[in-house]
């Protein structure tokens, strides 16, 4: 196993402190301090390179790309927690950040199922797997349930291509799903088996990185990155958070090890055909050029299923500081994150935990799917993705047919596969395709199984709180399991799991992309259920205080 670009435990930054000072080159450092008496909290990081060596196809878009290179590598980032009880016993948790668009249930089981292989003493559950959301990365899901739909209508689709319907010369998505498992293991391994005393200190910083995409228009409908310059342009639809939750950790002679960094934005400022971390590549570098090549930077991307890094308001005027600055989108936003977590850090060497509470529970919640009606069914409609005026019925027999017709037009004519980009137009035929299937899926489904389980975690680190949701979480509820959680900071972190959108009530009323039936499996009733049981996960960690 190749061990990727490993980054261990051993050699800390030097940033301990009482006493801030002028640095070089505008740094920040710190007055050392000697060594610390720590307590049973034990902290372990590691890094692994999850960027493949060959093309493969990348995700994020109604329409396959295949890989052109590499921009930027795409990292799987480990933090182990570990706390001795006076018992003997210890409670764990392990935080695995992956630059991908979303943590598949086959990656996470394959993790789990050979994490468990290399470390038999450690329960695999208390992995929690999460993503960056960026979309150019590599695709790790397949649709085996649709593959099998079509196979009743002839249509042979390969197992391994089954998310997009033909196969591509490049790595299969199931290929790269063990090589990044591997390789997330390898994390994994290094962080628990490197973990040494230390301790932990959390913060609330603040950075303007997220906006809300959907724009509202006089009618009532709203618009997915919608023009704000139409005459009927009314607001935009929904709050956006700025805050930056920050867990910062510390080795047992007070030196600064790693820090969480949980912002309500999900990085998508790239698209392309090349691979990328997105803005998270220039703030892991902006942030160890401030405070050395060793600090170890794991990223959370709260409830932002309808949050961008795209400007819709003052777009001109942000444009115009670009130019000034001569930062672009990406490297404004690791700015304006790095700034956050410097600003908070001089703070936290006077309040780190070395004893914290350290609890992790893991349960699977059953949440009300979204209850499709007939006219959802039956009723015309266009989306987003669908200009046609169509149900979605008609809409699946079309989009059938029209997948038919190109492949028998490939067989039948291999030529057409040398000219490049031949797979946009039937990869996209078949996402709508996949799109129009699970709708009638689901609308078969709540007859017999209303109810779907859903994996959530909740982590306690002494007076702060960690919950995950495997979702394109609408802020609003983020912000109420923020304002409603015992803890006196709680990071909301969403994609531990494939993801789809779970919108509110507003959004559905306004119609836009994320609440649509084609892109949701939970609605607003399911959004609060989950708030409502994540809360009482949260509340059961403070239980007989």
């Amino acid at each position: 196993m190749r061990p990727g670009f490993l980054m261990c435990l051993g050699g800390a930054v030097h940033v301990v402190v009482s006493l801030a000072l002028a640095g070089p080159a505008g740094q920040v450092v710190f007055a050392q301090g000697e060594g610390l008496d720590a307590g049973p909290l034990r902290v372990g990081w590691a890094e692994v390179d999850l960027t493949p060596d060959q093309p493969v196809v990348l995700t994020g878009f109604s329409f396959a790309r295949v890989s052109e290179g590499v921009l930027d590598p795409i990292t799987a980032t480990a933090l182990a927690l570990e706390s001795a009880t006076d018992d003997g016993s210890a409670e764990v948790a392990i935080l695995v950040g992956c630059d991908l668009i979303a943590i598949s249930d086959g990656l996470r089981d394959r993790v789990r199922t050979l994490a468990a292989e290399a470390l038999p003493e450690l329960d695999a559950d208390k992995i929690v797997l999460h993503a960056t959301h960026t979309h150019a990365a590599p695709e790790t899901r397949t649709l085996p349930e649709l593959a099998e739909t079509l196979a009743g209508y002839g249509l042979e689709v390969p197992a391994a291509w089954s998310r997009w319907g033909v196969a591509l010369d490049a790595m299969s998505p199931t290929d790269y799903l063990e090589f990044a498992a591997l390789r997330i293991v390898e994390a994994v391994q290094k962080a628990w088996e490197g973990r040494q005393p230390g301790g932990v200190s959390f913060g609330l910083g603040h950075a303007v990185v997220g906006h809300n995409r959907l724009t509202a228009y006089d009618d009532g409908r709203s618009e997915m990155y919608g023009s704000t310059d139409r005459d009927d342009f009314s607001h935009i639809e929904g709050y956006e958070s700025h805050s930056v939750g920050l867990l910062y950790t510390w080795n047992a002679k007070g030196e600064l090890t790693g820090v969480v960094i949980n912002v309500a934005v999900p990085s998508q400022v790239s698209g392309g055909s090349r691979i990328t971390a997105d803005f998270w590549h220039e703030t892991r570098n902006l942030l160890r050029e401030r405070l050395g090549e060793e600090l170890h930077v794991l990223p959370q991307c709260a409830a932002a299923g309808d949050q961008s890094p795209v400007v819709l308001v003052d777009r001109r005027a942000e444009a115009r500081m670009e130019e000034i600055t001569g930062r672009n989108r990406r490297a404004e936003i690791a700015t304006r994150i790095a700034d956050a977590v410097m600003t908070v850090l001089p703070y936290m060497k006077a309040h780190i935990d070395w004893d914290p509470t350290l609890m992790h529970r893991r349960e699977l919640v059953e949440l009300s799917r979204r209850r499709l009606t007939e006219a959802d069914i039956r009723t015309p409609r266009r989306t987003h993705h669908r200009p046609q005026l169509e149900t979605v019925e008609e809409a699946f027999d079309r989009l059938r047919e029209e997948y038919r017709e190109m492949l028998q037009e490939l067989e039948e004519q291999p030529e057409l596969k040398e000219k490049p980009g031949w797979y946009g137009n039937i990869t996209g035929v078949y996402w709508r395709l996949a799109r129009a299937a699970r709708v009638l899926e689901r609308f078969e489904l709540q007859q017999r199984r209303p109810t779907m389980p859903v994996e959530v975690h909740v982590v306690r680190i002494g007076d702060m709180a960690m919950a995950t949701n495997p979702f394109e979480l609408y802020l609003d509820f983020g912000l109420q399991i923020q304002t409603r959680s015992r803890a006196v900071q709680t990071f909301v972190v969403q994609l531990a799991g494939r993801g789809s959108y779970v919108p509110t009530a507003r959004s559905v009323a306004g119609g836009a992309y994320g609440a649509i039936p084609e892109s949701t499996e939970i609605g607003p009733e399911g959004g609060r259920e989950l708030v409502e049981q994540t809360l009482t996960l949260l509340e059961s960690l403070w239980a007989g205080e």
